[in-house]
């Protein structure tokens, strides 16, 4: 019988699987970082054997994840029943409640109506249709994962392409392939910024800035769009820029290209009864999130914005969060009944077992790994390392903080680099008396300025497995759009984030102290 070629194990997973217990095994062995704190030893034995295993994804990212529950109370770093508890929180229930809405979008297809609608209202040329399908994918993805929405737009651009490849030659309907292919991986990326649930890296930022400091406010999902909403319109509009530049023939297309997109979107009939009611949903919870909390932004002494927030109608306003408004949005799915069919209801059970548990456990394992970082003591004794870092002028450790991450997440699943570096980010600013804040939002934003590698975000692994790109076009241009998008985001942070979060760049908050007490 003729042995397989193929393996379980690649050179690359067991590069990474034994460097992974090597590092494990020698630190246990022969590192004492505190000689009478043991456990921020065993903590960093851990911390360097799960991301060996989570850059080269040796076994399923959400099997990695898992190691907290088994090696914290092995080594003595925590009990098990409390680094259980890290692994479900409101941020869990704030990702599942808003991956449930986007399943019911999905299941009645109002994703597919609604990105030929944005289509139809654009006119025929080569920059419109690019800007189409480009903004189709940014608004979606805002609500909807990066993965599902470039899946949903790929067979439609990918019959766009056949119709190019009829119409024009060669060379230039190649061009214009790339542009469409990249655009679409791009601005799904650029999309997920936006909103707080647009991106795992988003919803892991949150939740180990309030493990780490406790009393500190609450990032709500008002305040993050507020200032990655803007961030993101701009990334979108450099990103088209350059792709068109670069790739966009200047020819005429096919006027053809309209009736093709109408057909289609006539292929979907009227809109249903279930399509309204998910579009419903998917309103209310987006306003809802929103005005929540308010809005109160100041710009200067005599500008700002100012509204009040619905949930302080309640009696503890501080009881909602936006994981509860998730939950609430997406059970009613749950319990409207489907006009289709009588015996199901507009979300079902069935559908439902679609959601990505693995990433789940991935943000259980990422905020276990926070937690462990401050309960072994490892946070404060990298962090006694860093005090140095006031001394840097903010704009270039903001850059430089930025770039390497942004290096970093071409290499590894943007949200492992989150969790690996926001730990670490969070105590160096307390020890560097430095606002968390100003590290850590643009750390996290960077974990998704991911545009040059095709392994870098699923987006781009994606377009990347049509055949129709090559490594070269994505590294060309990618490393323009990567680098762009580094330099504005330093620019964001001084001119609209500090002012969003009323952050004061030459002063470390009061919450902030409370981070080595824990």
């Amino acid at each position: 019988m003729e042995k397989s070629s193929t393996s379980v194990y690649t050179p690359w997973k067991l590069v990474g699987m034994f460097g992974g217990l090597l590092s494990f095994v020698l630190v246990l062995m022969f590192v004492k970082l505190q000689p009478d704190n043991p456990a921020s030893t065993r903590m960093l034995a851990v911390a360097l054997l799960m991301a060996f295993w989570w850059i080269f994804e040796s076994v399923p990212l959400a099997v990695t994840a898992l190691f907290p529950v088994v090696l914290y109370p092995l080594l003595g770093i925590m009990n098990g029943k409390e680094v259980s508890s890290t692994y479900f929180n409101h941020i869990i229930f704030l990702f599942i409640g808003g991956f449930i809405i986007s399943l019911a979008m999905e299941k009645w297809n109002l994703h597919r109506r609604i990105a030929l609608k944005i289509l139809l209202m654009m006119k025929i040329g080569g920059g419109s249709i690019l800007f189409g399908f480009m903004f189709a994918t940014f608004f979606l993805s805002m609500w909807i994962s990066n993965t599902a929405t470039t899946m949903m737009m790929i067979p439609i651009v990918l019959s766009i392409i056949h119709k190019f490849e009829e119409e024009m030659e060669s060379k230039a309907h190649r061009r214009y392939s790339i542009a469409l292919l990249l655009g679409i991986a791009y601005s799904a990326s650029v999309g997920g910024i936006a909103t707080l649930i647009g991106t795992p890296p988003n919803i892991v930022f949150s939740q180990i800035f309030s493990m780490s400091f406790p009393s500190a406010p609450e990032i709500t999902f008002t305040q993050w769009m507020i200032f990655a909403l803007p961030f993101s319109i701009i990334m979108f509009a450099i990103t088209w820029a350059v792709l068109y530049f670069f790739y966009v023939p200047k020819e005429a297309l096919d006027k053809k290209l309209k009736e093709k997109f109408r057909k289609q979107y006539a292929e979907l009939g009227k809109m249903s009864y279930e399509e309204i009611i998910v579009l419903i949903a998917f309103i209310v919870l987006a306003l809802l999130w929103l005005f929540r909390s308010g809005i109160d932004i100041e710009f200067g002494k005599n500008f700002g914005l100012k509204i009040p927030g619905w949930a302080k109608m309640f009696t503890h306003p501080e009881y909602f969060n936006d994981g509860t408004v998730a939950i609430l949005v997406s059970l009613l799915l749950f319990m409207i009944p489907s006009k289709k069919d009588k015996t199901q209801t507009i979300m079902d059970k069935e559908t439902a077992l679609k959601l990505p548990w693995n990433i789940v456990l991935l943000f259980g394992g990422g905020f276990a790994l926070a937690k462990g970082f401050t309960k072994s003591g490892l946070s404060e004794y990298i962090a006694s390392g860093f005090s140095s870092l006031s001394q840097i002028n903010p704009v270039l450790l903001i850059f430089i903080i930025a770039i390497s991450l942004a290096i970093l997440t071409e290499f590894t699943s943007n949200t492992a680099t989150a969790q690996m570096s926001l730990p670490l980010l969070a105590a160096i600013s307390v020890s560097a008396k430095i606002n968390p804040l100003l590290v850590m939002i643009p750390a996290t934003i960077a974990t998704s300025l991911a545009f040059v590698m095709p392994v870098a975000t699923p987006p781009n692994v994606i377009v990347f497995g049509t055949g129709k790109l090559k490594i070269k076009d994505m590294v060309k241009t990618g490393i323009i759009v990567d680098f762009i998008g580094v330099l504005l985001l330093t620019l964001f942070v001084f001119a609209v984030i500090i002012h969003v979060l009323h952050i004061d760049i030459h002063q470390i908050p009061d919450w902030a102290n409370s981070f080595s007490n824990k």
